[in-house]
């Protein structure tokens, strides 16, 4: 019987009170991992996962921080460790929201910002966890991507280029932590049915067509998929980008 064992290990999920993390966190947890829950801003939604993850029975503590200062981030590994102790799960989902515009009309400040948070959000992130998942010879990294990696589609490019940076960056760190006992995985979600969508009518029909499936995937698809990577079962999985799209894209061979 396969069974996804995350006990004895602690995570730290970036921007675990947004969408995806505030499901990523629990998930994690529900699997027997305790977890440090990162926040920028709401301390209100990170309270709340801290309680579920609690609720699980696992250890969990909320942390702020700005990723896209290295000292906030230096701090947060500080605060993590006195706290928690040693992150061996790190999930790299922190996000900021820009309005989609053309290559023409988007502001130079949006790349800026894409950059900072989606490619070097991962680059702090990893200097300040995984030198203690080398001493220890067992990690896991795990970046949140997009399906708009692979699309490129008009009005999305300083989102996807930073996520395509984003890329190539755990591209080489696969080759780079393996020796160490450290795989490096990345998710890549579609347009995903959370709490905010819930709450709000869609107008996804037209995307819909374009999914084989059919339909849109859920939060627990991207939650469950974070999971699996993190564990004992996915330990020859290295080096992987996973589209949860449903089959709307396709990593190529």
């Amino acid at each position: 019987m396969l069974n996804i064992n995350l006990n004895g290990h602690l995570a730290l999920v970036s921007g675990a009170s947004g969408q995806l993390g505030r499901v990523i966190a629990p998930t994690l947890a529900s699997c027997g991992a305790d977890v440090a829950v990162h926040y920028h801003r709401n301390r209100k939604k990170a309270l709340e996962v801290r309680d579920l993850v609690r609720g699980l029975g696992r250890r969990a503590e909320v942390f702020k921080a700005d990723l896209k200062k290295p000292a906030e981030v230096k701090a947060l590994q500080k605060e993590v460790g006195k706290r928690l102790g040693e992150v061996d799960i790190l999930v790299c989902n922190a996000v900021s929201q820009i309005q989609w515009k053309t290559v023409l009309e988007q502001d130079l400040r949006d790349y800026e910002d894409q950059f900072r948070t989606n490619l070097m959000q991962g680059v702090l992130l990893v200097k300040a966890f995984v030198p203690s998942m080398k001493a220890k010879g067992w990690g896991r990294v795990i970046g949140i991507n997009t399906e708009c990696a692979i699309q490129c589609l008009p009005g999305q490019s300083a989102y996807a280029s930073a996520k395509r940076g984003l890329d190539g960056l755990f591209r080489v760190l696969a080759r780079e932590l393996g020796p160490s006992g450290i795989t490096v995985n990345q998710v890549a979600p579609g347009w995903m049915i959370s709490a905010y969508h819930r709450e709000k009518a869609q107008q996804d029909a037209e995307y819909r067509k374009g999914v084989p499936l059919q339909r849109r995937g859920e939060d627990k698809d991207i939650a469950n998929a974070a999971a699996f990577l993190a564990s004992d079962l996915a330990a020859f999985i290295h080096g992987v980008y996973l589209p949860v799209t449903g089959g709307n894209v396709m990593a190529a061979i």
